[in-house]
């Protein structure tokens, strides 16, 4: 029986699987590959896959292609390429301090900042400038006007979001605190008709200038315990709208994120962790 090779890793419990493209035969699609493999109880389980592929180095030294467990693609994954980059430094497909990877949202810089044990890393990545306009979100609506504190009804209950696009669309909705149904209103939110694209929907409490605690309901895969672009969204619209500074920790269930939105380029700074979790190959006959 053939078989496709993969390495589980997580960032703070936010699971990706790793897989090399030239290790998925032509006949599979990422798609359906996705569906069956990050599958909770009858896959390896994970909250999307890593696609890999090797580049000519001229733009970048990888493509990284991030597919959600429901089966659509994602425009960038914090986590998920932090995972992606740490296979190739624990499969010593790369060595270098630094690496530029492709991703379908630009090229993102990454260095290694330790290598604690093996299958453990922290990394720095630069991940592009966020974006705050209607249409660059993108949100429901002809102006090109900034997403701050627009009303929105879901399940019968109205909240205020303000949006930013960090590679991926996120909506974010300061609480006062998570003693609500917050998953019930994120599964709504997610699909609503004020985003087009469909949206990460972040619920955020702010505990002072340099600390923000978050709840992620995550697009296309619903429940997660951490996200490299929710934490940056989060982090950048509380900066934005004055709540903290510019350099912020932030804590979800899986653990702490550090974010700095950089005063001299506005760049996004993301400082994470990715571990090993197993590697294992996966029966094709079952995609």
């Amino acid at each position: 029986m053939t078989t496709i090779s993969f390495c589980k890793f997580h960032g703070f419990g936010n699971d990706y699987i790793v897989i090399e493209r030239e290790n998925i035969p032509s006949e599979i699609s990422l798609e359906d590959l996705a569906v069956e493999i990050c599958h909770r109880h009858t896959g390896a389980g994970s909250d999307g896959i890593a696609v890999l592929e090797k580049l000519d180095g001229s733009d970048a030294d990888y493509f990284c292609e991030i597919v959600n467990p429901d089966g659509s693609v994602a425009g960038f994954s914090g986590n998920g390429t932090r995972c992606a980059v740490a296979y190739l430094y624990y499969k010593t497909l790369w060595s270098e301090a630094g690496l530029r990877l492709k991703t379908r949202s630009g090229v993102k810089n990454y260095t290694m900042l330790e290598n604690a044990s093996e299958g453990s890393y922290v990394f720095n990545a630069e991940i592009g400038f966020p974006k705050f306009r209607t249409s660059e979100v993108p949100v429901a609506g002809d102006t090109f006007e900034t997403v701050i504190d627009r009303e929105i009804e879901a399940g019968g209950r109205k909240f205020l979001f303000s949006g930013v696009n960090v590679g991926n669309p996120v909506a974010c909705i300061f609480v006062d605190d998570f003693d609500f149904d917050w998953r019930h209103y994120g599964r709504i939110m997610e699909t609503h008709q004020e985003f087009p694209q469909r949206a990460n929907i972040v619920f955020v409490r702010v505990i002072d200038d340099a600390n923000i605690e978050l709840r992620i309901w995550e697009r296309g895969a619903g429940e997660t315990s951490a996200s490299g672009t929710c934490s940056s969204g989060a982090a950048v619209l509380s900066a934005f709208t004055g709540k903290t500074g510019r350099r912020v920790s932030v804590t979800s269930r899986g653990g702490v994120t550090e974010v700095d939105w950089r005063d001299e380029d506005d760049e996004i700074l993301l400082t994470g962790r990715a571990e090993l979790s197993y590697c294992g190959e996966w029966p094709t006959a079952k995609s």
